[in-house]
């Protein structure tokens, strides 16, 4: 058995998340314990969005099943992907043609090969999915579809201060909305072997949350129990 890695490190110099950091304690007598402390959005590095990041009233985090984001998992290779192309239903149906309904889909595009995820080109020159794509995966009925790349167009605007309207963010209106939970910003997917997988990504617990921070695996040569 083997457990790849899937996660963004939390750091404090991030361009987009300048993740806020005080450490106390300097394990002398006085003071014997090291405590870090940060202050980021939940939203922020790898993580999971739950229904509530977009529709008032819809679970929390801590109300998401675990069991949508632990188990079974179809990779969809999607690894020669061209800086700032749009992903095409056609192209995701080719994708997903030896899918068998597991339960997590994961778009694997190997983008952090391409672009370095701590820099500003991982999220400009990013690939992003149709709507026709989109409702191609939400089609198929997962529990979750987890990206390796910034999946919506109008996440790289807002690295300029521009939120267009929620219905523009089409993997979010398309496959969130309807009750699939979505796990952002995955890299290093590329060591995966593939097709088929055991990922793990559990959000933190926080309470009445939309979304959490989640440190995501995938586990090769763990016994599969089916599909569902």
């Amino acid at each position: 058995m083997k457990i790849y890695d899937l996660s963004m490190p939390i750091v404090e110099d991030h361009f987009r998340w300048p993740a806020a950091r005080e450490v106390t304690g300097d394990h002398s007598d006085a003071k014997p314990f090291q405590v870090t402390r940060i202050n980021l959005s939940v939203h922020s590095f790898t993580h999971v969005d739950a229904r509530r990041h977009m529709l008032p009233g819809a679970p929390t985090i801590e109300e998401t099943d675990l069991a949508d984001v632990a188990g079974p998992c179809f990779i969809a290779e999607l690894s020669d992907i061209a800086p700032n192309e749009e992903i095409t239903a056609e192209r995701i149906r080719s994708a997903l043609a030896d899918y068998t309904g597991e339960p997590i889909i994961l778009l694997r595009s190997a983008w952090s090969e391409q672009r370095d995820w701590r820099t500003e080109a991982f999220w400009r020159d990013a690939p992003f999915m149709s709507r026709e794509a989109s409702r191609a995966v939400a089609a198929l009925k997962p529990k979750a579809v987890a990206f390796d790349f910034p999946q919506d167009y109008t996440i790289r605007l807002g690295l300029d201060g521009i939120c267009p309207p929620i219905q523009e963010h089409v993997t979010h209106d398309e496959i969130l909305r309807h009750g699939i939970t979505l796990i952002e910003y995955l890299v290093d997917t590329a060591a995966i072997p593939g097709p088929r997988t055991f990922l793990c990504a559990l959000p933190l617990k926080i309470s009445s949350a939309d979304g959490a921070p989640a440190r995501v695996v995938a586990i090769d040569g763990l016994e599969l129990s089916g599909n569902t």
